[in-house]
Formats: structure tokens, sequence, C-alpha cells
């Protein structure tokens, strides 16, 4: 059975930092892409980072500059380090693994249960 598991999340002040993870197991990515995404009630989940095998990495304009994603093809583990928090990023984060279609749209294979981000200004 795959699954993704998310960890990390909390409630930050503003200019704060968190750093996500989401522990894979069942299967081995090895050459798909991983990305996170978040969404809040009453809106569509948006994309906010995306790493490929290779890898090459994809953010969203919202937090380019602010939020690094890596992953660790040995331990089947990817992060999400965001830094310089803002109140419009509170949202549950979703890590998803294996790209269906485009890295930066919600059309993943898999995908972890979400952690909370809370950022209080």
């Amino acid at each position: 059975q795959v699954q993704l598991v998310e960890s990390g999340g909390g409630l930050v002040q503003v200019g704060g930092s968190l750093n996500l993870s989401c522990a894979t197991s069942g299967r081995e990515f090895v050459g798909y892409t991983m990305a996170w995404f978040r969404q809040v009630p009453g809106k569509e989940r948006e994309s906010v980072a995306a790493i490929t095998w290779t890898p090459k990495t994809y953010y969203a304009d919202s937090v380019k500059g602010r939020f690094t994603i890596s992953r660790d093809r040995f331990k089947n583990t990817v992060y999400l380090q965001m830094n310089n928090l803002k109140p419009e990023d509170t949202a549950v984060y979703y890590c998803a693994a294996e790209a269906r279609s485009g890295v930066m749209t919600p059309n993943y294979a898999y995908w972890g249960q979400g952690t909370q981000v809370t950022v209080s200004s």
C-alpha cells in the first residue's frame, strides 16, 4: 500500500519558518516528480512547488524566493522549506507523487493526507 505522510506543519508567526516533510512508503518513486500543493476552505487546490527526478524545480510565483523544495532519493522523502511566511500562506499543505500531466497541476497519482500550516499576524 502506497502512503505519503506529511509532517512539520503548525502555527508560526509572520516572518517565521517551517520545514515540511513528506515520507513515502509502499513503493519507490524512482524517476517521478513529486510536489507540494495547498488548499484553503472554499478554494481550489493550488500548486506550491514541484521537483523532478533530475532534479529540476518549479515554484508558484507567490512563493518564489521564500520556499525551497528538495528531495532525498535514498529516503524517498521530499521537503518544503518555507521562510518568511505570510498570513496568506495559511492552508493545508499536501504532498503529491507521480505527476500524470503538468507538474504544477493537481493531477498526481498519489496524495498525502495534508498538514495544517497557520501563519498568525
